[in-house]
């Protein structure tokens, strides 16, 4: 039987601290409450894990999680993309974290070789609507799609479609309240904006996958890329699940979570996968104190493989570690302590996780 392989990841947000160590690293101003220059990240990663030497590479952070896509070749790779790609300097009102990486700097995202970056977040407008019309037309000329946002309210719900050797994936994106994006945001006929949900009701939901129906064609795997909910807890609002079990009941085969800064619980609902937050993937966060209970250090490459019906066959997650800014393969202990962490968060869902060859694979029981 032919498989659909999807490669999925949480936030790839690579401006602020990972744009200083690339080759044309923009304007480190910060407007933060304790850090005013985007270099303090770097040191603070320095200090933590050792010397970074500057310039890097584009594929740099990507470190080894490119060779492990490459070996895995998903027919559809989806990330969510966390950051303004702007020279924009008007940062927006009424935020504490600001995230902006230089245009020249976009061969960064290019090395990943992403299908579709999702970007109804709550870090595509920190420049404003001005930083958004950047973010877009370096995405446009640098050949990378996107979804969840746009230049008006029409382009922000336009899925990408994306053709496979065994059939087509549908990806949409949204963006959630709950994820800190201000409602302000919202894409109308007029404005700019990313696709917003003001709330998780059934209404949204059904209207959702009324779009989702007329924007489709039978045969289509539908991904709904959705940046939702709380950062630091592994609890799942109820609000969440209903809306994702009414999204798998429209017709949606894939819910992309993510916003968490790691991994949330696991479901395989009706045959088909809710990952209901994926954690970070790339970013700056390595030399930030708080929360190490959370082991935000390591992070998961997502490869789902799915039937023809959309079913899921097999969920394979394979564990790295953030060191220096870039992905190393995660420790055996490391590998242990996710497996272990995701069949107790994922135990209410039915779900548990084995280690097998160095990679974590989902069980539904």
């Amino acid at each position: 039987m032919a498989l659909v392989r999807l490669f999925l990841c949480g936030d790839v947000m690579p401006g602020r601290g990972v744009d200083q160590i690339l080759p044309h690293p923009g304007d480190p101003d910060l407007h933060e409450l304790y850090l005013h220059d985007a270099r303090s990240y770097v040191a603070a990663a320095e200090a933590l894990n050792g010397p970074i030497r500057r310039p890097v590479g584009y594929a740099w952070p990507w470190g080894s999680a490119l060779r492990a896509i490459e070996e895995a070749a998903p027919d559809v790779r989806v990330i969510n993309l966390e950051s303004s790609i702007t020279r924009d300097d008007h940062f927006a009102a009424r935020k504490g974290v600001h995230y902006r990486m230089n245009p020249a700097n976009v061969d960064c995202l290019r090395a990943g070789h992403p299908d579709v970056c999702s970007l109804a977040n709550n870090h595509v407008l920190d420049f404003g609507r001005r930083g958004l019309t950047d973010t877009l037309d370096a995405l446009s000329a640098a050949g990378l799609r996107w979804v969840g946002a746009g230049r008006d309210v029409t382009e922000a719900h336009r899925p990408a479609l994306v053709g496979t050797p065994h059939g087509r994936v549908a990806v949409f994106g949204c963006g959630a309240a709950s994820s800190g994006i201000p409602g302000g945001w919202a894409a109308t006929a007029q404005r700019s904006g990313v696709n917003y949900l003001p709330d998780l009701s059934d209404r949204r939901a059904a209207e959702l996958t009324a779009e989702i129906r007329e924007r489709t064609r039978p045969g289509d795997i539908v991904v709904v890329s959705l940046h939702w909910g709380t950062n630091w807890r592994y609890h799942v609002d109820e609000d969440q699940i209903r809306f994702a079990h009414r999204l798998i009941d429209g017709g949606v085969h894939v819910v992309h979570g993510h916003s968490s800064h790691h991994p949330r619980p696991i479901e395989i609902y009706r045959g088909r996968l809710i990952l209901y937050g994926c954690g970070d993937f790339i970013d700056d966060y390595e030399g930030i104190p708080g929360y190490e209970s959370y082991r935000d250090d390591l992070r998961l490459l997502f490869f789902a493989s799915l039937t023809p019906a959309g079913d899921l066959a097999e969920l394979r997650m394979l564990p790295m570690q953030s060191r220096r800014m870039r992905l190393h393969p995660a420790s055996a202990p490391d590998t242990a302590w996710l497996r272990d962490t995701l069949t107790d968060i994922s135990a209410d869902f039915g779900t548990t996780v084995s280690v097998s060859g160095g990679a974590l694979l989902a069980h539904h029981r």
